[in-house]
């Protein structure tokens, strides 16, 4: 191909290029543009509007900065539910004041369970044989002077009667190998077994008196437990009034918030809603981008590049070109009253 020709293709391809170049980032710089404003629409449609509710016991308000983005949400309650937790409030304070005075009310509670705690563990400090030969050891002492007394009297009748130095019924080992009973009078004889039974009757009682002592130093510590407890339970009890006129402060203020959690509700369902339909509006503007992007290119540019791809056109070109070039430059001198022209072969533009 010669030199010429190449060079006619050549600036055209370039040519050609450079167009379809520059019309392709236009598409993408309008690509950008409509997908920004696809996402602007979309982010618009998907703002957070809750809504201003009113009901019988409240209105909810919202406040929205110069972007349109919520800045803050606050409620008023009706005038008669105000005066409701007006006159409950009153009642709340009093009743946290009675809770107050509650622990010096039943001290004296407290202090009885204490003082249980320590006789009841004074009495389960002695185990049940020390209390039974305690018992035993103070009944005796009871009836010693009696007996002492009882005494003196038989041996003064005996002695009146001239019998004191009289014994009988004398026994002799038992088989165990125990000793046998001792000679006396039959009055002795029988003071000495009354003696005997009325101590083996104070043994049994010594016995169930020991038992009962655990028990009942037992007893002391449950009732000091139980007062305790009650002490603990009427504290406790002293909190019920002030919890229960707060739990019906609470439901009031429920009641006055109700106007804007359904105001926020309305405003989320507004709001997903919204996303949905900017959903829609930035997949239609992807789309658009897309379709922008694929139909880029500029229509001339393309042609040209064909045209510097085309050896026809260039040796056409390059012809053309080499015509012109011999037109203008061998003259010829076919009339004497012309001093110079051009050959009209030259110069056909069917050639071009």
């Amino acid at each position: 191909m010669p030199v010429t020709a190449a060079l006619i293709m050549g600036g055209a391809s370039l040519l050609g290029g450079s167009m379809q170049s520059r019309s392709a980032n236009r598409a993408a710089q309008e690509s950008a543009k409509a997908q920004l404003e696809s996402a602007r629409i979309a982010a618009e449609a998907a703002k957070f509007r809750p809504v201003g509710v009113t009901t019988r016991y409240g209105s909810s308000n919202f406040q929205f900065n110069p972007q349109g983005y919520l800045s803050g949400a606050g409620y008023e309650v009706s005038p008669e539910l105000r005066e409701y937790q007006d006159r409950l409030q009153g009642l709340t304070r009093g009743a946290l004041t009675q809770a107050e005075m509650a622990q010096q009310q039943y001290a004296p509670l407290q202090q009885g369970a204490q003082g249980l705690f320590g006789l009841g563990q004074q009495y389960l400090q002695q185990t049940p044989e020390e209390v039974a030969a305690q018992y035993m050891q103070q009944q005796q002492d009871l009836l010693a002077p009696s007996r002492e007394r009882q005494m003196a009297q038989l041996q003064n009748q005996l002695f009146q009667q001239g019998r004191g130095g009289l014994s009988v019924g004398a026994t002799g080992m038992r088989p165990s190998g125990a000793a046998g009973l001792g000679a006396t009078t039959p009055e002795m004889e029988a003071y000495y077994n009354a003696l005997a039974q009325q101590d083996l009757a104070l043994a049994s009682q010594a016995q169930q008196a020991g038992q009962q002592n655990v028990a009942f130093g037992t007893g002391l510590l449950g009732s000091g437990a139980q007062l305790m407890g009650q002490y603990q339970a009427g504290q406790v009890g002293a909190l019920s009034p002030f919890t229960s006129y707060l739990g019906a402060g609470s439901t009031l203020e429920q009641l006055g918030q109700q106007s804007l959690e359904m105001g926020s509700a309305l405003g989320g369902r507004s709001a997903t809603a919204g996303g949905n339909v900017g959903q829609f509006l930035l997949s239609g503007g992807q789309g658009a981008a897309r379709a922008i992007q694929a139909g880029a290119g500029s229509d001339f540019g393309t042609a040209l590049m064909n045209l510097g791809r085309s050896p026809e056109f260039g040796s056409g070109v390059a012809k053309g070109f080499s015509k012109l070039y011999n037109y203008a430059t061998a003259p010829s001198f076919n009339d004497r009253y012309r001093s110079s022209s051009f050959d009209a072969s030259y110069a056909d533009p069917m050639d071009f």
